[in-house]
């Protein structure tokens, strides 16, 4: 244990993580502090920041779920700390707590396994995904037996690989499925009802475009599924980093260069606007060309349909803005204008 506290101590010094102060950058904090886990038990860093961040994702959709306070999200009930048959549930001795088979663990050498202090929580649930191993397998094996149910097991895999692949936590960003300069009509849709196959609602939103627009991923995600469904016709399903699932249907054909298992990035092109769908594989034309866009989310034991509507336009608002953006740094250049250098100011 003793070890364990100077490593820690070492952690903190090097990568300058205050234990209690308030963050001016949380997700470079957090960030931080995964590495310097990581670096402790073993554990991945991204592995730790997508159970992290399910977990904020949970308590968002959740209203029973106690308010985030810290830098760290991760919620561990009672009795998973302080041990199922510890008679005290709030039980805060380390000592006791390990007689017990509780999870809590005291990470930062103040002689208390605090459920609310990030550093023990952190480390608590990295030192429980350790015992199973630090593979991929060993991970999903700990995962499981935390969690019991195979969405979560992969939505949080699936996240840590797209914090794998870009190696940061800022990914907040978005892209209008469509390109604007592209024509496109679109309205509200969902809950409208639908009879082919039986009676049931549309669960998402119909762009109507022409055949062979390019259709561009919302976020970063992960590209859980491509392939062929009888109502959808050729779809791709991506996962992005808040427990929803971005549908994308009707397609004429995939980007050949996306294959399942893949990260992307917004604006990245995953297909072209078809009219598939409504029958085996090879079906078309049975409705005018549009992409069928749709939003699903988990919130820890449910996937439901949500309007992707509202989204929709906010996306459309953003990507033109980031559009005029762009547009206004091109000009710039273009004229020769440069920005007038301003005096350093000392930090």
């Amino acid at each position: 244990m003793l070890t364990i506290w100077i490593t820690l101590c070492i952690v903190l010094i090097v990568f300058h993580i205050p234990a209690k102060a308030a963050p001016s950058n949380p997700e470079k904090e957090r960030l931080l502090l995964y590495q310097g886990m990581e670096a402790v038990t073993g554990i991945p860093w991204p592995y730790l920041a997508a159970v992290d961040q399910y977990e904020r994702n949970l308590r968002r959709l959740n209203k029973d779920r106690p308010e985030e306070k810290g830098l760290i999200a991760i919620h561990i009930l009672p009795h998973r700390w302080s041990g199922p048959f510890n008679p005290d549930p709030d039980d805060r001795v380390p000592a006791s707590i390990r007689f017990f088979g509780g999870m809590g663990r005291d990470a930062d050498g103040d002689g208390k396994a605090d459920p609310e202090n990030d550093m023990d929580v952190l480390y608590s649930f990295a030192r429980y995904l350790a015992e199973f191993g630090r593979t991929r397998d060993d991970i999903r094996i700990g995962l499981w037996k935390y969690y019991r149910h195979p969405v979560a097991v992969d939505i949080i895999t699936h996240m840590a690989r797209i914090y794998e692949t870009m190696g940061k936590l800022d990914l907040k960003e978005n892209h209008f499925p469509i390109p604007l300069h592209y024509n496109y009509t679109y309205r509200s849709t969902w809950g409208d009802r639908r009879g082919w196959g039986g009676l049931r609602i549309h669960e998402g939103t119909d762009i109507f475009a022409d055949y062979g627009t390019p259709v561009l991923s919302t976020c970063y995600g992960y590209v859980e599924l491509m392939g062929w469904n009888r109502y959808g016709g050729w779809r791709i399903g991506i996962r992005d980093l808040y427990n929803n699932y971005h549908y994308y249907g009707h397609l004429n054909g995939f980007n050949k260069e996306i294959k399942q298992g893949d990260v992307v990035k917004p604006g990245t092109v995953l297909g072209y606007v078809g009219s598939s769908g409504y029958g085996p594989p090879g079906t078309a034309g049975k409705f005018p060309p549009h992409l069928h866009f749709g939003l699903y989310t988990f919130n820890g034991s449910t996937t439901y349909s949500v309007d992707p509507y509202p989204r929709l336009r906010a996306w459309e608002r953003e990507t033109r803005k980031q559009l005029k953006k762009q547009q206004n740094q091109k000009h710039k250049a273009r004229t020769g204008w440069l920005p007038v250098p301003t005096q350093a100011v000392p930090r």
